[in-house]
């Protein structure tokens, strides 16, 4: 009898924990005007705004019903796109951005759906081409006409299949940490991608074990990189929103071989990126436990490089 009660609670539990989740929509306040047009404010709440100087714009741009992409951007000139990874957010660039000269740039940091402020969707709604085609709306919304583009880890690729239904946009990029390659095999990222792809044990190691806004810090070459304070500015809007399947999603939406959902999207990606004849960059951590032998490839992506920097970035 005991052992029937221990399954059964255990299969609850799994079917818990394994939910879909639910579309949550944030609301803001007020209206941010734009060359473009006017866009929902949202003002930051405390403990995010005494990260950003008062020049920063923060608004909502909605890509689809109830789906809204949380923009900050600051400064005016020519457009600078640059796009955060998992499970960070626009956030990530605020250090960059107050390097820039804010009289002749427009820096333009979205946060992807499911993080920081954005809207919140079902785990099953996380898929690389759902995040390209609402990138995508955002810089159509905004009328961009053309833009340097940023990306690093998640947001690489994002970004840059985003850039593919536009493909007129790009004029430079910055390559940072990412990956813009379709798998030509079989293969896992990193060991902790592989464990979470299977269900329930993904769950437990990322939500209910551990928090991977916790576990951050070590993620990094540089642990110290990432303290409790910044943690918490990526991790709160998500942890309080209710709906926490962004972090495992992206996660699982990494391809492990030539069949994997995300991986005809990739094949896309590779080939606009092969195609493209402008100006690029590469910084590169060295340090990153994950992304740091990616280098080699993303050189051969852009044999005619204008430099390349080595560095491991304070986030």
């Amino acid at each position: 009898m005991l052992l029937a009660v221990v399954l059964v609670a255990a299969m609850v539990f799994a079917i818990v924990i394994t939910r879909d989740g639910e579309l949550v929509t944030p609301q803001g306040k007020g209206v941010v005007s734009l060359d473009a047009g006017d866009f929902e404010a949202f003002p930051l709440p405390d403990y995010a705004a005494k990260y950003v100087t008062g020049g920063y714009k923060s608004y909502f741009v909605e890509v689809e019903p109830g789906i809204k992409v949380h923009v900050l951007e600051v400064g005016s000139g020519f457009p600078v796109y640059l796009q955060h990874g998992n499970p960070t957010s626009g956030f990530l660039y605020r250090k960059v951005a107050a390097e820039l000269p804010a009289d002749r740039l427009r820096v333009i940091m979205p946060t992807l759906v499911g993080l920081g402020f954005s809207s919140k969707i079902p785990a099953s709604q996380h898929t690389l081409e759902n995040h390209m085609r609402w990138i995508n709306s955002v810089l159509v919304q905004l009328k961009l006409t053309e833009l340097v583009y940023v990306g690093q880890d998640w947001g690489g690729p994002v970004g840059m299949g985003a850039l593919a239904l536009s493909p007129d946009l790009l004029k430079g990029v910055v390559a940072m940490n990412t990956g813009f390659n379709a798998p030509k095999e079989k293969m896992e990222l990193s060991r902790a991608h592989a464990m979470v792809r299977t269900p329930v044990v993904g769950e437990l190691l990322t939500g209910i074990v551990y928090s991977i806004f916790d576990q951050l810090h070590k993620m990094q070459g540089d642990p110290a990189s990432i303290p409790a304070d910044v943690a918490e500015l990526y991790g709160k809007p998500v942890l309080d929103s209710g709906n926490t399947k962004a972090p495992l999603a992206m996660m699982r939406m990494v391809t492990d071989g030539l069949d994997h959902p995300s991986a005809s999207e990739m094949r896309i990606i590779e080939r606009y990126v092969g195609g493209l004849d402008i100006p690029a960059e590469i910084v590169w951590g060295m340090n990153d436990p994950i992304l740091g032998k990616g280098l080699p490839l993303m050189k051969r992506n852009f044999p005619k490089m204008i430099g390349i920097c080595f560095l491991q970035v304070k986030r």
